[in-house]
C-alpha cells in the first residue's frame, strides 16, 4: 500500500490533532477493557461515534459514522489517538469479536438489534467458548442446546468467561446437533446473562482480582431466533470471531501506545544517577521491542488492506495473536526490571489500584502471561499456523497406553 499522505489524508490528521487538543480533557484513562465503562468513557465513546473516529466504517443503519473503508483514513486516526495517549473508545469482546462477526455473517436483522447499542457500549458482551474440559478442543464444547417448545434449552459449564460477572449479553458456543460430527454439531447463540438459569462464580487470578470466571447453565430458556446463522454452522461462526479475536489480542496499536509509556518511563527512572535508556543492555532491548512493534503496525496495515480488498490473508493473519501476545509480554516484563523495588509494592485494591504506574504495570505483566494461553495458547497458535497455514502434516497423536493381557 502507498503510506504517502494524499491532501484529504493530511486534512484528516490535522482534524484529529485539533480534536484530540480540544477534548483530551474528557477522555478516559486508556485501556479500561477490565471492567463495565463508566459515564466517562461512554460519554467518550459517545463524542467519538458523532465524530467518526470510532465504528467509522460502520453503516449508519447500525449505528455507525458510516464512511467508505480507507485504510489510510483508519490508520491516522489510530496513530494521533495513540501519540496523544487518548483513549481511541471502548475495546471490548462485544465490539471487536461480536460486531464484525454480525458484520460478516449475521442477519440484517441482528445488525439492527444489536450492533448500535454494543458499539455505543450499552450492552457489554462475553464470550462463552472455553470448558473444563475442551479449552485448547474447541470443537469438543459439551454444553447442550436441545430445542422444546420453540426454545433453546442450555445445560453445561463454560470457564475463563472473562467480564461474565458485568456482561448483559453472552455469545455462547454449543452442542445443537447430537447426530452428528463434533464440528459439524455445533451452534452460536445469543444468550441474555440474565436469564433464570445462570450462575456466574469469579475466579481470582494472581493479580489478586477476579476478571474471569465459571458459567453455569441449568435449563437455561433461549428463543430459537437469538442464533448466528444456522444450527450446526456454529463452528464457522465461532472462526469467524477467532478471527477478529486474534486481531484483538494482537492489536498494533495497544503495543505502540505501551512502547511509548516504556520509553518515557525509562528516561525518567535512573540506576546508580544513570537513566535506564542510556544503560547499553537495557536500550538494547528495548531497541529489539520498538523494531518488533514497527513491524507489527505495518503487517496490521497490510492485513487491513486485504482485508479491504475482500483477500484472504491466510497464515499472515493467523500469526498476530501469537506475535502480539508475546511482544506484549516481553515489554511489560522489560518495565517491571527497570522498575526494580519499586515495582515490588503491589497492593490490587480494585481498578483505583492502577492510578500507581508501578501497579499498572504489574497488572499488565500478569495479564499478559494469561494472553499467551487465553484465546488459544502459544503452542496452540504455532500448530494452527504450521497445519492451516503452512499445510505441514498435523501433530501425531500420542498412541493409546498398550493393554496387558
Amino acid at each position: 500500500m502507498d503510506l504517502r499522505y494524499s491532501a484529504q489524508h493530511r486534512a484528516l490528521q490535522e482534524e484529529a490533532r485539533t480534536f484530540i487538543q480540544k477534548h483530551r480533557h474528557l477522555s478516559p484513562k486508556t485501556g479500561g477493557g477490565r471492567k463495565r465503562p463508566d459515564a466517562r468513557a461512554l460519554d467518550w465513546q459517545k463524542l467519538l461515534l458523532e465524530r467518526g473516529y470510532f465504528a467509522r466504517n460502520i453503516p449508519r443503519e447500525y449505528g455507525g459514522f458510516g464512511r467508505p473503508v480507507d485504510i489510510m483514513e483508519l490508520a491516522i486516526i489510530a496513530e494521533e489517538f495513540s501519540n496523544a495517549g487518548v483513549s481511541p473508545g471502548i475495546m471490548n469482546q462485544g465490539i471487536s469479536m461480536l460486531v464484525p462477526t454480525l458484520l460478516e455473517v449475521g442477519t440484517k436483522e441482528q445488525c439492527v438489534r444489536w450492533i448500535g447499542p454494543t458499539i455505543r457500549g450499552d450492552i457489554i458482551w462475553c464470550q462463552g467458548y472455553s470448558e473444563p474440559g475442551s479449552g485448547s478442543d474447541l470443537a469438543a464444547a459439551k454444553t447442550s442446546a436441545r430445542v422444546e417448545a420453540g426454545q433453546f434449552v442450555i445445560n453445561g459449564q463454560k470457564i475463563w468467561t472473562s467480564s461474565a460477572h458485568y456482561a448483559d449479553m453472552m455469545f455462547l458456543l454449543c452442542r445443537t446437533e447430537f447426530d452428528k460430527s463434533k464440528h459439524d454439531g455445533l451452534s452460536y447463540l445469543l444468550v441474555p446473562m440474565n436469564a433464570p438459569g445462570i450462575e456466574v462464580r469469579p475466579l481470582v487470578t494472581m493479580t489478586g482480582r477476579a476478571e474471569f470466571n465459571e458459567t453455569f447453565f441449568t435449563d437455561v430458556r433461549v428463543p430459537t431466533d437469538q442464533i448466528v446463522m444456522g444450527r450446526g454452522d456454529g463452528w464457522h461462526v465461532a472462526n469467524v470471531t477467532l478471527k477478529y479475536e486474534r486481531m484483538l489480542l494482537g492489536d498494533a496499536n495497544k503495543l505502540t501506545y505501551r512502547l511509548a509509556r516504556a520509553v518515557e518511563l525509562m528516561k525518567k527512572t535512573t540506576l546508580d544517577g544513570c537513566r535506564f535508556i542510556d544503560i547499553p543492555e537495557y536500550r538494547e532491548r528495548l531497541l529489539k521491542l520498538q523494531g518488533e512493534v514497527m513491524a507489527s503496525k505495518y503487517h496490521g496495515l497490510r492485513l487491513m488492506t486485504e482485508q479491504a480488498k475482500g483477500e484472504d490473508s491466510g497464515v499472515k493473519r493467523l500469526i498476530v495473536k501469537l506475535n502480539g501476545t508475546m511482544i506484549a509480554y516481553r515489554l511489560s516484563s522489560l518495565v517491571v526490571d527497570v522498575l526494580g523495588a519499586a515495582g515490588l509494592a503491589y497492593e490490587p485494591v480494585g481498578e483505583a489500584a492502577e492510578d500507581d504506574e508501578a501497579t499498572t504495570w504489574q497488572i499488565d505483566n500478569m495479564y499478559d502471561i494469561g494472553l499467551i494461553i487465553g484465546g488459544g495458547s502459544s503452542n496452540i497458535q504455532k500448530n494452527i499456523i504450521g497445519e492451516r497455514g503452512l499445510g505441514l502434516p498435523r501433530e501425531p497423536k500420542s498412541a493409546p497406553p498398550a493393554v496387558r493381557a
